[in-house]
């Protein structure tokens, strides 16, 4: 993580969006409907004016959410590694490419440059992108939305996985709160909006250590 990112360069505003940074598959998923959901929502995201921040590949959910956003008139920020360049496909039809020199400094620019932070679904990397997000909220590095889109119920695993962490107290209900689930693309805007940051205690206490 770079200094920028800890600072958080975007503040959170409540109810103010300006970019929103979305993790999703380099892959489209099995089912259209995954496809169909982020063409969707680019063209939500355009429509209410925001930026799309993203990986910056063409290929799979990454690629149909840009086209999308790009094809409503919206702004598009890709942000790739040089190594990726090629497995993922860059993505040259953007309003920026940005081309950084590892996955670390990829997701520290594609957070310090958002408001907001939506997952769609996809595999280990959007995974481990969306909880690198949640995880700054816990430690109060950030305090921006984090969102799963739940299209065709995805989701539905990893949620109840973190409900049995809370349940097995592993996992605070404050902070199993700071990642919300939307079940429509259409909630998206009023639940961004919305958001108001968390009173974040620390996240681990004397009793824990």
């Amino acid at each position: 993580m770079t200094a920028g990112a800890e600072r958080g360069d975007v503040p959170h505003d409540a109810g103010v969006i300006r970019r929103v940074c979305v993790f999703c598959g380099s892959r489209a998923g099995a089912s259209p409907r995954y496809r169909e959901q982020a063409e969707r929502l680019g063209r939500v995201i355009a429509r209410e004016g925001w930026g799309l921040v993203y990986g910056g590949g063409r290929v799979g959910l990454m690629g149909a959410i840009a086209d999308a956003v790009r094809e409503a008139g919206g702004e598009v920020t890709g942000v790739i590694p040089t190594g990726l360049m090629r497995r993922e496909v860059a993505h040259h039809g953007l309003t920026e490419l940005r081309e950084v020199s590892s996955m670390h400094e990829r997701k520290a620019v594609m957070a310090a440059m958002s408001n907001a932070f939506l997952a769609l679904p996809g595999g280990f990397g959007t995974l481990e992108e969306v909880f690198e997000a949640v995880t700054w909220a816990q430690l109060g590095i950030h305090a921006k939305p984090c969102v799963l889109l739940n299209v065709s119920g995805f989701f539905d695993p990893l949620i109840a996985q973190l409900d049995h962490a809370v349940a097995e107290g592993f996992l605070k209900p404050l902070h199993r709160g700071l990642l919300v689930t939307a079940d429509s693309v259409d909630d998206i805007p009023a639940l961004l909006r919305a958001h108001r940051p968390a009173p974040v205690a620390r996240w681990l206490d004397s009793r824990e250590t």
